[in-house]
């Protein structure tokens, strides 16, 4: 028997609202974690006699998720994650930058124990709320010994860090993973695979130093712009004059940018800003060779790519 930890940072999971009937218009982040485990039936039988512990990180709406909540949320991963009797983390986060936060721990947790992170649609005070299926669904991920790497749990669906999106306001199954479909289920308890787990990646390890220490304002700032029909080149000149690290520029179509940002993102390189090129599709990635910057990870999206590209200016050698 080893300990599952459960990190709690708020969210709609937390969520309170003065009506039952009411899904849309409540309070995200009023309930504490214990609270939240308090509330799951079946709890004691479903961790079949493993311990369970728990931890307050933050308790904000993750609309207002920011990079000090970030490094907080890796420094106790971290901690517990190196304690030989656990198991497993479970994160529970509200779901507007879930997929943010996903990506960031992935990066950044070096470990081979699973990080299971869940959310909720509805609020806890809601007449059929969604959040005890949910943990108790992450719960029964954490425990199954194919589970590694960070994972996201919603609707009775597992996705990967690398691929969840959210990809609807207000529907319980909020959450896809695009064309790869997600990586698994949970059915009665049991969890099926459709893929085999991913494990924590290999690269921006030498960023994990700095994320965790690293005060929180000397983190490079990078920006996110996306190319749209009549494209304003102030955008771009505006950010670098204030001093902007990196730009990624969600292009249209197949990476594509307006020709009014071509000549101002080139200028932005040669001045140091690294650029990083995506797409604003929901699906698919880039094909081929981008004509004048370089891509981004395949598949990521501009979201994620911002992670990655902000990691990997903090990790490189002064």
């Amino acid at each position: 028997m080893q300990k599952i930890v459960v990190l709690g940072t708020g969210g709609t999971i937390a969520g309170t609202s003065v009506s039952a009937a009411d899904h849309t218009a409540y309070t995200a982040g009023q309930l504490g974690v214990q609270h939240l485990l308090d509330a799951v039936p079946g709890l004691s039988d479903a961790l079949h006699g493993d311990p369970l512990a728990c931890e307050q990180v933050a308790q904000l709406d993750s609309k207002d998720m920011d990079h000090g909540a970030w490094q907080v949320l890796a420094q106790r991963a971290s901690h517990w994650l190196g304690q030989p009797d656990v198991r497993a983390v479970v994160i529970t986060h509200g779901t507007d930058t879930l997929e943010e936060t996903a990506w960031f721990l992935h990066q950044v947790l070096n470990t081979s124990k699973p990080v299971v992170m869940t959310c909720a649609m509805r609020p806890a005070t809601a007449l059929s709320p969604d959040g005890p299926q949910n943990l108790l669904d992450a719960l029964a991920v954490a425990r199954d010994p194919q589970a590694t790497g960070v994972s996201v749990v919603c609707a009775g669906q597992i996705h990967t860090a690398e691929r969840v999106q959210k990809v609807h306001p207000y529907r319980l199954d909020a959450f896809r993973s695009g064309e790869s479909g997600p990586q698994g289920w949970i059915e009665q308890g049991q969890v099926r695979w459709a893929t085999q787990p991913n494990p924590m990646p290999k690269v921006a390890q030498s960023a994990t130093g700095p994320v965790l220490t690293l005060p929180c304002a000397d983190w490079p700032w990078v920006a996110v712009l996306h190319s749209h029909a009549g494209s304003d080149v102030r955008q771009v000149q505006t950010l670098v004059a204030a001093g902007v690290k990196g730009l990624v520029v969600a292009g249209t179509g197949n990476g594509t940018v307006h020709h009014h940002w071509v000549t101002a993102l080139q200028a932005a390189e040669a001045q140091g800003v690294a650029v990083r090129l995506t797409t604003r599709c929901a699906e698919g990635q880039l094909v081929g060779q981008a004509a004048h910057f370089q891509a981004a990870a395949a598949g990521l999206n501009a979201y994620k790519a911002r992670v990655s590209l902000m990691l990997e200016l903090m990790g490189a050698p002064a």
